[in-house]
Order: structure tokens, then C-alpha cells, then sequence
């Protein structure tokens, strides 16, 4: 993958209204060839209008795109040395695996001989049987059909590939071959993939690079681990998936005292530009019961029920004054020794927690 600061992909200021509304609010951001770039959010987040802009089949409002130094604002989408995987696929059901693969090239004026070659390359590539040139796309599998189109973008040699959500119809088993899969194919054809993805799990698997989406901007962009462990504010921690969140207030020097309450904890963040915010601990680095007391921040509550996660249990802790129930998850080897009803106490170590803005 090239250094991202050679702007192989570069987006300037990019608005896009309609009428009043801003779906997209003055976007700036590079992606580096040969990247895995997604963005994702939540629906209304601003994403699908971001990648329509992309691709052509929209215009920004304002601002500026550039692909390899040349600006593709008004470059029609059939000009654009681009591709788009669709969540639908777009596939020609009256046609084969093979006449799908080819259509691109087909269109621009292959021979018959040459595009059988590079139809075979991608089948083989896509992990397609070769005898499925002359099967009907309809008689396939859905994940044989993400495959063929796939195979079909690729057939286009485009500088980037754009995936709108393409594994969100599929089952939890298939969506997580696939995502390994497409994981996979972007390493071995070294192009430049940038998808959206509603599901914070397809982006952490597959990704370079994350950027979180939110009302029509760019909230934080890192790769997986600089978003799980370093969320800029309260949304993305929330977003990356379930935490504890305490909204809380500067008391003292790596001290914060929870808003309305008098619980303490010790922090490790540098608090002098510090007022208020939220504290944030994820539910695994909890621990509970007889392993929370070496804990330098520690607090009682209810078992109240727990949740088995395959190779994961899940407690749900009530503290009473505290507005929502706390959450604790621990590996099924080692399990809170305690009954639902008991009191319990849990905890955390000052390092361990995340402390973050609005």
C-alpha cells in the first residue's frame, strides 16, 4: 500500500445538498493506492451519497475530487477509471457466469479469445470453477454470485473498487467467509477498495483504515485498532460496539468524579484541559468478583443475569446509582464464581478505561 500523503484518491471540501438538507458536510480526506478503505455509519450517516459522488452517479455540491491529480467532478461515470460492486450485485439473470465476467470487456471491444483468457484468470482467481462459464447466474449460490461480480468489476482493471454494502443480504456464515475472502482478493490483486459497511464488525475484519461516519461528516478516521482503543468522542466509542459509559467530571489530579453521584476514579489521562466528558471501560477488561479487589477502581452492584457468547460469558450488573446496567464479559474458562441476586463487586485498572468528549 503507497503512503496515504500521496493522495492517490483526494476528496477537497466536498459538500452535497439537496434543497436545504446536507447529506454531505465539507469532507476532506485522502486514501493511498492500494488501500482498504471503509467508510462506515450509520443509516443517514452520509456514506451511500459520499460513494454516489464517487462513482458519478452524483455531483457535489461544492468542493473538489481528485483521482491521481485529475479532478473527476464532472468526469461522467462511464469515463472513470472506477468500478462499483453493488448491494444488489446487478447481475444480467438471462446471462451466464461467463457473459456476466465479460460484459465490461466485451463492451470494449476485446476479442472473443482474449476475453475468455481474462475471464478464466478471474474465475480461477475468484475461486469460480471454470466449468461455471456457461452456467446461468441464477443457478448460483449467493455467494457464488458476490464472486461473478466481483470478477465482473475486476474484469474492468479499474484504478478503485467501490462496494456498497455487498455482503448484507448474506448469512452470518457466508458474510464471514466472504469477508475473509474479499480480504484476501485485495491483497492478491493489490487494488484500491473503498466500501461502506453499516456493520462496525466487516470494517474492523477487513480495513486499512476506518473512517466513521456521523450526519454527513467524517467523526474519525484510523485504522481498527486506532478506533477501538483511541474513539475521539463518546459516538465512536458507542458505535465501535457495547461499552460502559459514565459521564463524569474533573475532581482532581487523574481524578474524575461521576456527574450527579460521589464515585471516584482514578484515570490516566493528562486532565488539564479537562472539565467535563465520559468515562469509557469495555465490558472484557472488567473483571469481577474475587479478581476485581486488586483493582485500583472498584464498584458494587447486583448480578442481575448473564448472557453465554461462545467462547464468551456476559454479566449484566445492576449498581443503583447508576442509570444504566453495567456490562462485565469474561472467557468461559474463567467465570464469576457468584449467583444472579448476588452482590458483586467489579473493577478496573486506571489504564484500562477511556476517558472521551461529547
Amino acid at each position: 500500500m503507497s503512503d496515504v500523503n500521496e493522495s492517490f484518491l483526494e476528496l477537497s471540501g466536498i459538500t452535497k445538498r439537496f434543497g436545504d438538507f446536507v447529506a454531505v458536510d465539507d469532507i476532506n480526506l485522502k486514501i493511498a493506492e492500494g488501500e482498504f478503505f471503509t467508510l462506515v455509519g450509520p443509516s443517514g450517516s452520509g456514506k451511500t451519497t459520499m460513494i454516489r459522488m464517487l462513482v458519478g452517479m452524483d455531483q457535489p455540491s461544492d468542493g473538489e475530487m481528485r483521482l491521481k491529480g485529475q479532478v473527476m467532478n464532472n468526469l461522467p461515470a462511464n469515463k472513470r477509471p472506477t468500478c462499483m460492486v453493488f448491494q444488489s450485485l446487478a447481475l444480467f439473470p438471462h446471462k451466464s457466469v461467463g457473459e456476466n465476467i465479460e460484459f465490461s470487456i466485451k463492451i470494449a471491444g476485446q476479442d472473443k479469445a482474449a476475453r475468455r483468457t481474462r475471464v478464466n484468470q478471474l474465475m480461477e482467481q475468484l475461486r469460480l470453477p471454470l466449468s461455471y462459464y456457461e452456467k446461468s447466474v441464477m443457478q448460483c449460490s449467493g455467494g457464488e454470485r458476490q464472486r461473478v461480480a466481483l470478477a465482473r468489476a475486476l474484469a474492468f482493471d479499474p484504478d478503485i473498487l467501490f462496494f456498497d454494502e455487498p455482503l448484507s443480504a448474506l448469512d452470518f456464515r457466508l458474510r464471514k467467509a466472504l469477508e475473509k475472502e474479499l480480504k484476501d482478493i485485495h491483497r492478491e490483486t493489490g487494488k484500491t477498495f473503498v466500501y461502506i459497511t453499516h456493520s462496525l464488525e466487516e470494517a474492523m475484519v477487513m480495513s486499512d483504515r476506518i473512517a466513521i461516519m456521523r450526519q454527513g461528516r467524517i467523526v474519525q478516521v484510523g485504522t481498527p485498532h486506532e478506533i477501538y482503543n483511541y474513539p475521539k468522542n463518546k459516538f465512536v466509542a458507542q458505535f465501535m460496539g457495547e461499552v460502559n459509559t459514565l459521564a463524569v467530571k474533573k475532581s482532581g489530579k487523574n481524578k474524575v468524579k461521576v456527574v450527579g453521584g460521589d464515585d471516584e476514579f482514578t484515570v490516566l489521562d493528562d486532565l488539564a484541559d479537562f472539565t467535563t466528558g465520559f468515562l469509557i471501560i469495555r465490558p472484557e477488561i472488567l473483571k469481577i468478583g474475587k479478581a476485581a479487589a486488586k483493582m485500583k477502581n472498584r464498584i458494587k452492584g447486583v448480578a442481575y443475569n448473564d448472557y453465554a457468547l461462545g467462547s464468551r460469558v456476559q454479566y449484566q450488573i445492576i449498581i443503583d446509582q447508576f442509570e444504566e446496567h453495567w456490562l462485565v464479559e469474561r472467557l468461559q474458562d474463567e467465570p464469576y464464581e457468584g449467583r444472579r441476586g448476588d452482590m458483586v463487586e467489579i473493577g478496573w485498572q486506571p489504564a484500562d478505561s477511556i476517558l472521551v468528549s461529547e
